[in-house]
């Protein structure tokens, strides 16, 4: 594995006011300016949010800057990994969003400051992305009722009153007593077609860790492979419990769960859409759902203490 500096001077900023952490702690793109001329970088900072992002994101591409960084949340940087895709261009994060799942993969600190300053001194790193019918996503994709409980998030985003989240925590265990099962029908690229009846259905790019105080965390990105998760039961006591073992690291033993490694899987449904969690933003897709892998096609930037010294030299 091939690691290289990105160059010092040629970063193109796509700054999102309006992410989570960002929002909430006044980021402008003139503070942010300040944070990269005070580690020796100069860049394009784009917080235009009265534009549609994706003519914003050509902006970045048109510029020929070597290094695109996503200054916002997971919708922010899925966007961009979708353009960066199969090019020899970086991707640079710093993390303004709520859940922030990439950052923390690729251990870039979630204070800004540092995170700035890490990228002064980073390091390129190839990683693999997922794909379901065409669409590029970097952690997973989730099918069932996780989708409906995170819809109802979104009602309370940006409240942090205890009202708020008491509110949310009576709808989403009123979800789990009713929550039905879905039939739909798994094909894997290497094994037999079955009908399954779950409860949810997650794919994610690569596999989640087992450990103690590990909560949807990886630490290898560049396996090569997606990870199907099949959740054939979901109520009230299943969640408490399954988010017990999460937090003790023996999770992947509940009973409620199976997992497997493939290269690709078919998921059907007879339901002309299927609600889905894509990368934590709730939509609807046309089933079949195909997903494929895309091994070390995106190139992103890491803190250099991360790199063994053979992938920094």
């Amino acid at each position: 594995m091939s690691l290289s500096p990105p160059s010092p001077v040629s970063h193109y900023v796509l700054l999102n006011t309006n992410a989570g952490t960002a929002n909430a702690t006044g980021v402008t793109a003139e503070s942010l300016g300040d944070l990269f001329a005070a580690n020796g970088l100069t860049a394009t900072i784009d917080a235009d949010g009265d534009r549609p992002l994706v003519d914003r994101i050509a902006a970045a591409m048109a510029s020929g800057a070597p290094t695109i960084v996503a200054a916002g949340g997971d919708g922010t940087i899925t966007a961009l990994a979708a353009t960066l895709v199969g090019t020899d261009r970086n991707l640079a994060i710093l993390p303004l969003g709520t859940v922030n799942a990439l950052a923390k993969d690729l251990h870039v600190p979630l204070d800004l400051p540092a995170a700035v300053a890490a990228l002064a001194t980073g390091v390129a790193h190839r990683i693999d992305v997922g794909e379901v019918n065409g669409r590029v996503f970097l952690h997973k994709v989730v099918v069932g009722l996780i989708p409906g409980l995170a819809a109802g998030r979104e009602h309370i985003r940006g409240r942090y009153d205890a009202s708020a989240k008491i509110g949310f925590l009576r709808y989403m265990f009123r979800r789990l007593a009713r929550a039905r099962r879905i039939a739909v029908v798994i094909q894997p690229s290497e094994g037999e077609r079955r009908v399954e009846r779950v409860q949810a259905i997650a794919v994610s790019s690569n596999a989640y860790d087992e450990g103690l105080g590990q909560f949807f965390s990886r630490h290898v990105l560049d396996g090569g492979t997606l990870t199907l998760y099949v959740l054939r039961h979901l109520n009230p006591g299943d969640f408490l419990r399954l988010t017990a073992s999460m937090l003790l690291g023996h999770w992947q033993n509940d009973e409620a769960l199976t997992m497997e490694s493939v290269q690709a899987v078919t998921i059907d449904s007879r339901k002309s859409l299927i609600k889905v969690m894509f990368d934590g933003e709730v939509e609807n897709l046309q089933p079949p759902l195909q997903f494929s892998i895309r091994p070390r096609s995106l190139s992103v930037i890491v803190p250099a203490e991360y790199a063994t010294p053979a992938e920094a030299a």
